[in-house]
């Protein structure tokens, strides 16, 4: 079978983007024509159709939505490929793929990320974010498919380096008007007499709470399980349970939903988050100097948008 080549994928996108080989020729500025002929080439070469053709357009077959889902992805590593490269020519420039869990997230890793790009030496940097959790985070990491990523240390790092970022506390989130409200602090085994709101069990969190309630011998009664923590404080504002959460994030929703926000002293109550990757030599300028600045942020604990 003949190479296939890049325009020719790139138009055979085009033509399945709009359905019409007429817009898409239009787009690429070349004749309808010679895109048929490119894409009469490559059904050719491949042995199958890829396009049904009528009147009102053209609909890909199902061998035409099995290359086009690869087509999508072979041009999206094209453009990395390019923008990574790029970095070695004049003043830094690339890509940084990056994935981060919720919490890191929800809490000072985009504002990080934002500081970062201001800066003028970082300006032609670009940062992309995924939310991942921490384990297909850390999957990704070990195949190569994301070059950093940003998560709680109690995860298994085995295989990555990684450096230390930012830290956080966990905490009770309770409606004003819950029986633990006036408490000051709590131990964890003291809320779960109670029903609690979790994440998903896929989730550190959820592993995390499920094993210190095993150490006291009791157990997690979830009467909610959402997706998110805006999804949990919404409910603990309705008054249908409590919640574990980060400070850092409870503090956002505390005076909005009448939420009180109670301090857990469990040890394991104090979290820090890690920047890993497989090898820093091995990453790109751009990524390394994403990990240089995250972890500055090291032993920076927020709240309320201050360090």
């Amino acid at each position: 079978m003949r190479d296939i080549d890049l325009k020719t994928l790139r138009l055979l996108v085009a033509v399945c983007d709009h359905r019409n080989m007429a817009r898409a020729a239009q787009e690429a500025h070349i004749e309808p024509s010679a895109i048929s002929k490119r894409i009469a080439q490559l059904e050719s070469d491949l042995g199958v159709p890829l396009l049904t053709r009528s009147r009102r357009g053209v609909e890909p077959t199902a061998a035409g939505n099995a290359l086009l889902e690869h087509a999508r992805s072979v041009l999206f590593t094209m453009e990395r490929i390019a923008s990574d490269v790029a970095a070695f020519g004049g003043g830094l420039k690339g890509r940084v793929s990056l994935c981060a869990s919720a919490s890191a997230i929800a809490e000072a890793l985009p504002d990080d990320i934002s500081s970062f790009m201001r800066e003028p030496a970082n300006q032609n940097i670009r940062v992309d974010v995924e939310e991942r959790l921490s384990s297909d985070l850390v999957r990704l990491l070990r195949e190569g498919a994301a070059s950093l990523g940003v998560c709680w240390d109690n995860v298994d790092l085995q295989g990555l380096q990684h450096r230390p970022y930012r830290q956080d506390r966990l905490a009770l989130a309770v409606h004003q008007d819950h029986p633990l409200a006036n408490e000051a602090s709590l131990c964890f085994d003291q809320t779960l007499e109670y029903e609690h709101v979790g994440l998903l069990p896929s989730t550190a969190v959820h592993t995390m709470l499920q094993r210190a309630a095993a150490g006291a011998g009791k157990s997690v009664s979830y009467r909610v399980i959402v997706s998110s923590f805006d999804a949990a404080f919404r409910v603990v504002a309705a008054g249908l349970g409590i919640s574990v959460v980060p400070v850092e994030v409870a503090e956002t929703y505390r005076p909005v939903r009448g939420i009180k926000v109670i301090p857990l002293t469990d040890a394991w109550a104090q979290r820090r988050f890690v920047v890993c990757f497989r090898s820093f030599d091995a990453l790109q300028p751009a990524a390394q100097r994403m990990v240089d600045y995250l972890a500055s942020q090291a032993g920076t604990l927020t709240v309320n948008g201050s360090t």
